[in-house]
C-alpha cells in the first residue's frame, strides 16, 4: 500500500509535537527527516539515547512513522566538488571532506537501523557535473567512475550489514543524474543489494528526463519517491533555458520547482508505472515551490496528490 508522506524540513520552525499534530491532521502518514548538517535531526546528535527516545515517543504519540532519513548535504562531499561550494557542510581538504561524508553516511545507516527506518536517502556528489558535455576530454565523465565505486562500495556494505538501503537521488550535480547513469551505477556496483534510488521527478525534469521512463526502467530499485513537481516556464525558458543561475526565487527563471499538481509532471502516468513496478512505499511531498508559503503549499499538494494514490494491489481480472 502506498502511503502519503511529507519531507519534514518544511516544518522545522515548528515545535515537534505541534508539527506532527498538523501533519496528522492533513492525513499524512509518514515523514522523511533531515539528519544532515543543519538538519533538525542531525545524525550524531540524534543517535544519543535520549534523542532517540524523544523522537520515538513523539512519533508514537501521533502515530506517524519515518519513511526515510535524508543525508543529501553530507553525502555531496563524498565525490565532491571539494572546493568552497561544499564548505557549508564541512570545510577542509578533499580528503577531509570525503572522510566526513563517509562517516556521516555510515552513522545515518546506524540511526536508520535503530529507528527501524528502511531507507537513507541522499546524494553522493560528483567531481564536476559539467563533464556531461564531452569536451575537451570525451571520456571525462567515465574517468570519475572508479572513484565512485571505491568510495560508495564500503558504505553500502555497512548499509547491508545493518539492514538499511541507500536511496540515491538522481539530480544535477550528481554522478547519477538521469536514467542512463542510474543504470550504469548498478553495473558499476555489481547490483549491490543496498543500492537503490529516490525518484524525485522534478530533478529528472530539470535534467531533461521523463520520470515515467525512469520508473519503468529502474523498477524495484526505486525505493523512495518524492512528490515534487517541476515547471518549465514557457515565457522564460526561451531566454534563460533550464539551467539559469541566480537564486531559486528568481521570478524569470525558465525552470522552477512546484508543489505537486502545479507543474509538468504527468502524475497519473508516473503513479501507475510505480504501482506496476511494485512500489509500495511512501509518496513524500517535498515543498520547494518559491511561489507559495510553507503551509499553503503543503496543503495544496496534499489536496492534489492524495486522491491519486493507488492504495490497493491489482485484483484478478473480473471482465
Amino acid at each position: 500500500m502506498t502511503e502519503l508522506g511529507l519531507y519534514f524540513a518544511v516544518c522545522h520552525a515548528l515545535d515537534l509535537d505541534d508539527a506532527l499534530e498538523w501533519v496528522v491532521g492533513l492525513g499524512i502518514e509518514t515523514i522523511e527527516v533531515s539528519s544532515h548538517v543543519g538538519g533538525r535531526f542531525d545524525v550524531e546528535e540524534t543517535l544519543h539515547d535520549d534523542r532517540i527516545a524523544e523522537l520515538s515517543g513523539a512519533l508514537e504519540r501521533h502515530e506517524v512513522r519515518i519513511s526515510a532519513i535524508n543525508m543529501s548535504l553530507d553525502g555531496q562531499l563524498l565525490l565532491g566538488p571539494h572546493n568552497a561550494d561544499t564548505d557549508r557542510a564541512h570545510p577542509g581538504s578533499p580528503a577531509e571532506k570525503r572522510e566526513f561524508a563517509a562517516r556521516r553516511l555510515t552513522l545515518a545507516a546506524d540511526l536508520a537501523a535503530r529507528l527501524q527506518v528502511p531507507v537513507v536517502s541522499g546524494f553522493v556528489g560528483c567531481e564536476d557535473y559539467s563533464r556531461w558535455f564531452p569536451w575537451p576530454d570525451p571520456q571525462a565523465w567515465e574517468a570519475m567512475e572508479p572513484a565512485f565505486v571505491e568510495s560508495v562500495t564500503p558504505i553500502l556494505d555497512h548499509f547491508q550489514e545493518v539492514g538499511v538501503r541507500f536511496g540515491m537521488e538522481p539530480h544535477p550535480r550528481q554522478l547519477v543524474y538521469n536514467t542512463e547513469t542510474a543504470l550504469r551505477s548498478l553495473q558499476l556496483l555489481d547490483n549491490h543489494p543496498a543500492w537503490g534510488f529516490t525518484l524525485d521527478p522534478a530533478n529528472l525534469v530539470l535534467a531533461g528526463v521523463d520520470p515515467v521512463v525512469f520508473a519503468a526502467e529502474l523498477g524495484d530499485r526505486v525505493i523512495n519517491v518524492h512528490a515534487k513537481d517541476a515547471e518549465i516556464v514557457k515565457h522564460n525558458v526561451a531566454r534563460s533555458g533550464l539551467l539559469a543561475n541566480g537564486p531559486w526565487s528568481r521570478p524569470d527563471r525558465g525552470f522552477r520547482f512546484r508543489v505537486a499538481g502545479w507543474g509538468d509532471v504527468p502524475w497519473k502516468r508516473l503513479l501507475t508505472e510505480l504501482s506496476v513496478g511494485g512500489y509500495r512505499g511512501s509518496l513524500t511531498i517535498e515543498h520547494e515551490d518559491p511561489t507559495m508559503g510553507a503551509r499553503e503549499g503543503v496543503c495544496k499538494a496534499v489536496e492534489f496528490i492524495e486522491p491519486l494514490l493507488i492504495r490497493e494491489d491489482p485484483e484478478a481480472t473480473w471482465w
